[in-house]
């Protein structure tokens, strides 16, 4: 007997050895990895302590979690670059000869953060709410001649959407190739993504998802989604922004289920870079190779509007869309607009937002007043009072939820496309963007926005100083949670 408990008493030992040493080679193991590929120090701090307060959970978190393992396979995919800069020196010796000081350095900054050049000959036309933008984009699918490509983050199934489906069997009949890719998460409901069984069915038509969640496996590719919505037709017409595909945009005076929300309808050589976008994804979703029927074909310019295409996702170091935004926030002379759904950008965003007001630019910026989630509500109001004292007018929309996302900076510069001001959209996201300098098209957005402000609540210090104290507490703790790379 006394043998059997000095045997069970050294395999227990054993037991608690062998454990403790699995326990810290894991640890130090994972935290190397952390050191090496994570740039951020709170998230690489935050990571590093989960790994060694919660044993083996906090190791196995960060596998799932924290290893961003969509860059090494965008990394090899981006062998084909996504730079269109067949038009750079004329379009560049146009720019530089007639803008500003600072807009020449931030176009300097621009290219280096991503080097894609701007190309001239675009016309940009805004199609507030699916009432206006669903029609044309309909017209243009049924009247394609060869080809049309469409990526949508949420693609719903319903009496709306049916027409779209319907346009695309009328295309396919007349001979044009339809390639439709959706978000494995943003067309996911209840489990089951009841869009992909309509679009199967439609003979002659393909499809892909995108990281499609095969729970527990493709738990780590949660937040990683492809938040672009591009449409294009033929290479000559093209829709983007941040309009989704659902029969919420039409309900625009359904103040519980309606969506506001704006897209552009795009012509010119611009289309050819976001083409590229397009193909880049459809490989990555399908391991297919594919090049538009329409890439490189001499483009008619429509307009004099230069623009470019600024894709943006976790395949990508820097944050090139957040970089874009914090440059074009310190380029600011006058005045900076700004328009979203979800506005949680990280520190860095913010101080430059409080120094832009503090030198007297005019920095305005307007969000819903009620979410379409009740957390991020809560969430986004402990930065308010900061940037309030400093100058920052916000204003708080009433219902229907408004999705609208505008950036202009000096009645000159235009930032639109998918990407929110929060940090899924800058570090977690596939995000596509436009660059534009355009004052007809900077004083047709202003006028939008104008409208909107008018029925908006101006938020004030005295609102922000007097929330109750559990609400502050509340507020707070739901901000912590906010995801991070």
């Amino acid at each position: 007997m006394i043998v059997n408990i000095f045997s069970n008493f050294i395999n227990s030992d054993l037991r608690t050895f062998l454990a403790a040493s699995v326990y810290i080679s894991l640890s130090v193991g994972t935290t190397i990895h952390i050191l090496l590929h994570k740039d951020d120090v709170k998230s690489s701090i935050g990571w590093i302590a989960l790994v060694f307060l919660s044993p083996f959970i906090g190791t196995v978190l960060y596998i799932f979690l924290g290893i961003n393992r969509v860059k090494r396979k965008g990394a090899r995919l981006r062998k084909k670059s996504i730079l269109s800069g067949k038009y750079s020196y004329k379009i560049m010796g146009n720019i530089f000869r007639d803008i500003p000081v600072n807009y020449k350095q931030f176009i300097t900054f621009g290219y280096n953060v991503y080097p894609q050049h701007f190309v001239f000959g675009n016309s940009i036309k805004p199609l507030q709410n699916g009432v206006e933008a669903y029609p044309e984009m309909i017209k243009a699918i049924r009247n394609a001649k060869k080809e049309v490509l469409i990526s949508s983050y949420i693609f719903d199934c319903d009496n709306e959407t049916d027409k779209f489906l319907e346009a695309f069997k009328t295309a396919i009949n007349n001979g044009v190739a339809v390639k439709v890719l959706v978000d494995g998460i943003g067309t996911l409901k209840f489990f089951h993504r009841s869009i992909e069984k309509k679009l199967a069915k439609i003979k002659g038509l393909e499809y892909g998802v995108f990281l499609p969640p095969h729970i527990p496996v493709a738990m780590p590719f949660v937040n990683l989604r492809n938040h672009r919505k591009i449409m294009i037709i033929d290479g000559e017409t093209a829709f983007s922004g941040g309009m989704n595909l659902s029969k919420k945009n039409v309900l625009i005076d359904d103040l519980e289920n309606g969506v506001l929300d704006i897209t552009f309808k795009i012509k010119g050589p611009v289309i050819d870079q976001m083409s590229e976008v397009f193909e880049y994804d459809w490989e990555f979703a399908t391991g297919k190779k594919f090049r538009s029927l329409f890439k490189d074909l001499t483009i008619i310019e429509t307009n004099t509007i230069p623009a470019r295409i600024i894709p943006d996702g976790p395949d990508n170091k820097n944050g090139i869309i957040e970089l874009i935004v914090h440059g074009a926030i310190n380029m600011a002379e006058k005045k900076i607009l700004i328009t979203t759904p979800y506005f949680l950008p990280e520190n860095n965003i913010l101080i430059a937002l409080k120094m832009a007001a503090m030198k007297g630019v005019d920095v305005e910026v307007i969000v819903p007043d009620k979410g379409d989630h009740t957390f991020i509500n809560w969430a986004i109001e402990p930065n308010f009072l900061r940037l309030v004292e400093s100058g920052v007018k916000i204003y708080r929309t009433p219902r229907p939820f408004d999705h609208s996302k505008i950036f202009i900076v000096d009645d000159e510069w235009i930032f639109i496309g998918s990407a929110n001001w929060d940090i899924r959209s800058f570090k977690l996201h596939f995000e596509s963007n436009v660059e534009i300098f355009s004052k007809n098209l900077a004083k047709e957005l202003t006028d939008i926005v104008e409208i909107k402000k008018k029925i908006a609540k101006l938020t004030t210090i005295q609102e922000c100083k007097n929330l109750p104290f559990l609400k502050r507490i509340r507020n707070n703790a739901y901000r912590l949670l906010t995801p991070y790379g």
